[in-house]
Order: C-alpha cells, then sequence, then structure tokens
C-alpha cells in the first residue's frame, strides 16, 4: 500500500486518541471566578465595554464570509459547511456580546454554543473537502449535533470535557486531514495562520489580568476577541479566494 492510499487512515485514529485522553481524563470544571473578567470598565455608556464591542468585528467577518459564499460555486461540496461557519461566527459576535454585559452561567451558554457549531462546522467543512462519501456527508450534522451536545451537557453537569474536544479538535484534526488530501498549500497555511492566531487568542485570555496590568489599555480577554476575529478573516479570505478559482 502506498502513501496516498495509507493516509486516510491517520485522522480517524487520531480522532479516537482526543476522545478517549479527555474521557479518561475525567469531568473538567469551569473555574470559580471564570465571569472575572480583568477590564470592567465602561466604554461609550456600556459596561464592561471593551469586552462587548470587540466582538463587533466577528460580525463583519460572518458578512464577509458569507458574501464569498453567495459568489462562490453552488456546486462545492463543501459549501453547506462553510455557510453553517459564517453563520455562527456572525451569531457568535450577538451571543458573545450579550453575555460579556452581564457575565453569568446563563448568557454564557448563548456565548458558547455558536463558538462550538462554529468549531464543528469548520472541522465537517475540512472533512468534505478531504474525504469522499456517507461519513463526509454526514459531518456537518454530526459535528454540529455534538457541539450543541457539549455545550448543553456543560450547562447540565458542569463538565467542559467536550466542549473542550469540540473546540480543540479542529486545531489538530485540521492539519492532518489537508495532509491526507495534500490540499494547495495556500489552503494549508491559511489554516496553520489561523491556528497559531487562535492559539495565541487563548492564551491572552488565560492572561486576561497580567495583560491588564501590564497594558493598562486593555485586557487580554479584549486582545482574545481581536485575535480570534483576525483567525476567522484569515479562513474567510481564503475560502473566498477559493471560490474565485
Amino acid at each position: 500500500m502506498n502513501s496516498t492510499q495509507a493516509r486516510p487512515r491517520v485522522a480517524p485514529f487520531v480522532a479516537l486518541a482526543l476522545m478517549a485522553a479527555l474521557v479518561l481524563s475525567g469531568p473538567i470544571a469551569q473555574p470559580h471566578d471564570y465571569h472575572a473578567f480583568a477590564d470592567q470598565r465602561a466604554l461609550f455608556g456600556i459596561a464592561r465595554g471593551a469586552d462587548v464591542l470587540s466582538n463587533f468585528g466577528f460580525l463583519l467577518v460572518a458578512a464577509y464570509g458569507l458574501v464569498a459564499l453567495r459568489r462562490g460555486s453552488a456546486a462545492d461540496p463543501a459549501r453547506p459547511a462553510y455557510a453553517v461557519f459564517f453563520a455562527a461566527i456572525g451569531l457568535t459576535a450577538i451571543g458573545s456580546g450579550w453575555y460579556h454585559l452581564a457575565p453569568d452561567d446563563a448568557r454564557l451558554l448563548w456565548d458558547r454554543m455558536p463558538i462550538a457549531v462554529a468549531c464543528a462546522a469548520l472541522l465537517a467543512a475540512t472533512m468534505r473537502d478531504a474525504c469522499r462519501g456517507a461519513a463526509a456527508a454526514m459531518a456537518l450534522p454530526a459535528l454540529v449535533a455534538f457541539g450543541i451536545g457539549s455545550v448543553l451537557w456543560w450547562s447540565w453537569t458542569g463538565d467542559l470535557r467536550y466542549y473542550l474536544l469540540i473546540q480543540g479538535a479542529p486545531l489538530v484534526l485540521i492539519p492532518v486531514l489537508q495532509w491526507q488530501a495534500r490540499a494547495p498549500m495556500a489552503q494549508r497555511t491559511a489554516f496553520f495562520i489561523a491556528i497559531v492566531l487562535y492559539v495565541w487568542a487563548k492564551l491572552f485570555e488565560v492572561a486576561d489580568h497580567a495583560v491588564l496590568d501590564a497594558l493598562d489599555v486593555m485586557s487580554g480577554h479584549t486582545i482574545k476577541h481581536v485575535l480570534a476575529t483576525l483567525a476567522a478573516f484569515v479562513l474567510a479570505r481564503q475560502f473566498a479566494r477559493r471560490s474565485r478559482a
């Protein structure tokens, strides 16, 4: 068997390894002080204004992506997954903005839900590009259902394992899927840049208070929103170029 035939076998094993690692890790609880964001200052009369308004970029990226989708080929098998991805990015702006106005678990549900759907849809789009057959065709509804279920599971049990899985799986599986499919280098580069930006976004999120202490003008969580927006824009830009090809 040559390397081209062997490559499609890699991704399922990686996915199973990720799932097994999280299941065996036991429940992962949300930190008790999760809602205590560093920047509590009002901006333009809006409470926690920087964290609220920094979500606006997601709406712009979503609009850009949906316009590119409308202009693209209807025959693109990944088109439905990208439609869900861009719609979820737009809903992230609304859900996250609403959450940051008055952070609590009830509002956080509507912040996390579109993020989970966006991650699921992006992974499904890559699977549709990399694979063919019934499994690839069913990836979008199956992964979106898993994403929604992961947020509901957290809401009911306090366990973040499956939400973390749907966020982390694309970071690992998308490069593997693109490698096995020998995706164009421009597409692989765009995803690599987006992944790096998203990882940096998560690091700034963890350093929320330390960043505000150091910079004063902006917190780590606000920078997280900016970097995540840039990551989504890189993907939207690559999709727009692909649609014109």
